[in-house]
């Protein structure tokens, strides 16, 4: 399939042709910000991943090679100051055109199992397939107008899970990480999930009892917060949310939470507010 679409492989990696490349960075505002250097590094990664790793439509996407190359120029971003070796373990990206159905299962507790499916733009397998829907990994913003990247979003889930369990806390290197302690980390992740969620708290405290706060009526009173509410869910959706604003939005986290920016800038080994 890669073969057919982006040319043949040389030396490991996936031949991107130059159009197609500059037509990439063109459509992704926070990564034509990148330097020359820097673009020159994610082509590279984006060539590699290409190659190393199996994309694949689904429900009648038809993979074409600038998508392809959309979505693998995204999922390398995080890992542009580390290694390709970040994503080991998996293989598999599977992609819809659109939001999919995903089984859930939830007991509750009178220890009665629901079983139901949610609709869903992506999700991170520990040790599986990562799954996205091709109209979201296109989107730069969420309704309300928050950083959003659901490619971002998941791959840092893989790099949570890297180490274990989806916490919040992913690996660090000796190498790479040597000023970052895992004490510090999560006393720094607590804090800031811990104000956000009061943020979220305060919010839903003054919505009319009579409004929804799903709906497309409540994004206004959520407007403000810097950062989706979906990042209160738990400390790894916290991790993966704020990776989105990271990237794409850093001058809206780094306001509202600057010490936890520092400390993904450290882990990422890149300070994109510096590029803005």
């Amino acid at each position: 399939m890669l073969k057919a679409l982006l040319g043949h492989l040389v030396h490991g990696q996936v031949a991107i042709p130059d159009p197609l490349w500059d037509s990439t960075l063109a459509s992704v505002p926070f990564l034509a910000r990148l330097s020359a250097a820097e673009r020159a590094r994610l082509r590279e990664f984006v060539e590699r991943f290409l190659a190393e790793k199996q994309m694949s439509g689904a429900a009648g996407l038809e993979l074409t090679a600038p998508v392809q190359v959309h979505i693998a120029a995204q999922a390398c971003l995080p890992i542009l100051n580390l290694d390709l070796a970040w994503y080991r373990g998996w293989s598999s990206i599977v992609v819809y055109p659109d939001e999919f159905l995903v089984p859930r299962s939830v007991t509750d507790d009178a220890g009665v199992v629901h079983e139901y499916t949610e609709p869903i733009s992506g999700e991170a397998w520990d040790g599986g397939p990562v799954l996205l829907s091709w109209a979201d990994a296109q989107r730069s913003d969420t309704e309300d107008g928050t950083a959003y990247s659901v490619v971002i979003h998941e791959f840092t889930h893989k790099l949570d899970l890297l180490n274990g369990d989806a916490d919040g806390v992913p690996a660090f290197s000796p190498f790479l990480h040597g000023e970052i302690d895992v004490e510090s980390w999560s006393a720094v992740l607590r804090d800031a999930h811990e104000a956000f969620i009061a943020e979220i708290e305060l919010v839903e405290s003054e919505l009319p009892p009579s409004l929804d706060p799903d709906s497309s009526g409540a994004d206004p009173y959520y407007a403000h917060l810097p950062l989706d509410a979906y990042a209160a869910q738990d400390a790894s959706e916290f991790f993966a949310v704020s990776a989105e604003a990271f990237f794409v939005k850093p001058a809206v986290l780094q306001a509202a939470f600057p010490e936890w920016y520092l400390l993904l800038a450290r882990f990422f080994r890149q300070d994109p507010l510096a590029r803005s």
